[in-house]
């Protein structure tokens, strides 16, 4: 099973959480996961792959340009149903702790509804996520740095744990989908 993990980074934020969704894709049997700045993502090679999963920074409680601006190109895709049926899942991170993340992550799932796809979250239930209830997806806050000289302020490792989880879930929902589809 293919999945394909695309994200907007702009200060490296979410691309750290991007790399640890593919981490847990990664781990689960079976799964050839492949990663992609939004720069460098294929839309074609959507149409091969059993499931999708992107990522953004939020702007202003909404998907980054960079992103949108690519999920834009996928109208050829939508006309011809070749979405229909795969596997998705999101994550974004913000600067502030009230930035938009749900909002974020709605409006990343709303396009892949819009291609019929079948949205994969992380219910309450997955340790990781038991006391952050980051349900849609993954949303985490990276306070904004003021200056140069602050720290980075990456995603913790707490976050990465999520991202992981995110990764995994995806995967593993993916490998029963494909697997019933051969029966």
């Amino acid at each position: 099973m293919k999945i394909y993990v695309i994200y907007d980074s702009e200060n490296g934020h979410t691309e750290a959480l991007a790399r640890s969704v593919m981490e847990g894709v990664s781990g689960v049997e079976g799964a050839e996961a492949e990663i992609a700045h939004v720069n460098d993502a294929d839309i074609y090679k959507l149409e091969d792959m059993d499931a999708i999963i992107w990522g953004c920074p939020g702007h202003f409680g909404t998907i980054s340009a960079g992103l949108k601006t690519w999920i834009d190109r996928l109208g050829y895709l939508w006309a011809q149903g070749k979405l229909v049926g795969k596997v998705g899942g999101v994550f974004c991170t913000t600067a502030t702790v009230h930035g938009g993340l749900e909002s974020t992550m709605i409006n990343l799932i709303t396009p892949m509804l819009h291609n019929g796809m079948i949205i994969v979250g992380l219910p309450g239930n997955i340790p990781e996520n038991a006391l952050y209830g980051s349900y849609y997806g993954v949303g985490v806050t990276c306070p904004v740095e003021l200056s140069e000289d602050d720290p980075k302020n990456l995603p913790s490792e707490n976050d990465l744990i999520l991202g992981r989880a995110l990764g995994r879930r995806v995967a593993e929902v993916t490998r029963q989908l494909v697997a019933s589809a051969a029966r």
